[in-house]
């Protein structure tokens, strides 16, 4: 059984054969039982299941979004960092403090993420990480989701002005990521293990098989593409994991005030 980070159900209408029995009389005039199958459309429930992702599926996700920063930084797109740097030098839309604290708390997260990525690939080979290294890695997950936190608070006073930053792309790229490898799904009723709702063996082949999802109008794909943004991006910001939280976010999107 996949360990999960949370599981939601949806309907999706679908033509199914449903079995009745009907009595008939035959050509002897003698009533007979008759099986009748027809098709009928139905609600089918639908489980969706976003996986926990394992310690290499993170570490791989990462590369991804280094890898796109560094693209959109090659095509001359600022980071957030180099962006709150040119306000604190110059001035701007950005107060002179506020862009002195995006400065040290960007520094903090760079300070942060290669400390983690030293100490997982340091202990890559290792079947079972230490008490005092799980330690340190959860101490520097909770870190990490507290700085992400602030960053976060801090930059939704000045959303526009960091909406093209290569940083927002990289992230826009890493919850693509998530999306396509974590989102696993079933008939409710189905006794059969989940699959991956996105097909292909490389990244590139899932953005492709969600992309073809959305421009062929998957009734499905439409019901939860939404959902899965919502839910994983929160969960990458936010590093939570609360059943409550993803409960009032999918409340939230299905009962709109």
């Amino acid at each position: 059984m996949l360990k999960q980070i949370y599981s939601f159900t949806v309907d999706d209408t679908r033509e199914v054969k449903e079995k009745s029995v009907e009595k008939r009389k035959n050509e002897q005039g003698v009533e007979e039982e008759i099986e009748v199958s027809k098709t009928v459309k139905k609600a089918v429930p639908f489980e969706f299941i976003l996986k926990d992702p394992s310690r290499r599926e993170l570490e791989e996700a990462d590369m991804e979004f280094s890898i796109e920063m560094s693209r959109c930084i090659k095509k001359g797109v600022l980071t957030k960092a180099m962006l709150a740097k040119k306000y604190s030098d110059t001035g701007g839309l950005l107060s002179e403090g506020d862009a002195n604290r995006l400065v040290d708390l960007y520094a903090r997260l760079a300070e942060l993420e290669a400390n983690y990525t030293k100490r997982t690939i340091k202990n890559r080979d290792s079947k079972k990480l230490s008490a005092k290294v799980k330690e340190e890695l959860d101490n520097l997950t909770a870190q990490l989701a507290i700085t992400r936190r602030d960053i976060v608070e801090l930059e939704s006073s000045y959303q526009t002005v960091f909406n093209h930053t290569a940083d927002v792309k990289a992230q826009n790229r890493i919850i693509l990521w998530y999306i396509v490898h974590l989102t696993f799904f079933k008939e409710k009723e189905s006794k059969e293990e989940a699959k991956p709702f996105f097909d292909g063996d490389t990244f590139e082949d899932k953005v492709d098989n969600y992309y073809a999802k959305e421009e062929l109008d998957d009734a499905l794909f439409g019901a939860v593409a939404g959902k899965l943004a919502s839910l994983l991006s929160y969960w990458y910001f936010s590093n939570n994991t609360s059943k409550e939280q993803f409960d009032k976010i999918l409340d939230d999107i299905d009962n709109p005030s």
